[in-house]
């Protein structure tokens, strides 16, 4: 699979690493309570088809990207660079 990182141009999907869906973005608040951790940490969509995951490009300029791809055919639909949708620039 390839990924055309919006810094570094196209490159083997090697040289990232996956975080998990892009919800991951979606941080509940300290005080938010069990539940909402709870669903944060361990409830996931595991979707056939397309979805939007986090990527980090460890071997190349550091940044992290949501990746749109589709999980049947791991064609790579869009990719976005983190902190352009949030304003920050990782996705811890």
């Amino acid at each position: 699979m390839r990924i055309t990182c919006p810094l570094c141009g196209d490159r083997d999907s090697r040289e990232f690493s996956i975080r998990g869906h892009e919800t991951y973005l979606d941080r509940p608040a300290p005080d938010a309570g069990e539940a909402a951790w709870d669903n944060y940490l361990h409830l996931r969509d595991n979707p056939a088809g397309e979805t939007a995951e986090l990527w980090y490009h460890g071997a190349g300029c550091a940044a992290w990207l949501r990746v749109r791809r589709n999980t049947v055919t791991h064609e790579v639909l869009k990719v976005d660079l983190v902190r352009d949708l949030t304003g920050g620039d990782h996705a811890d």
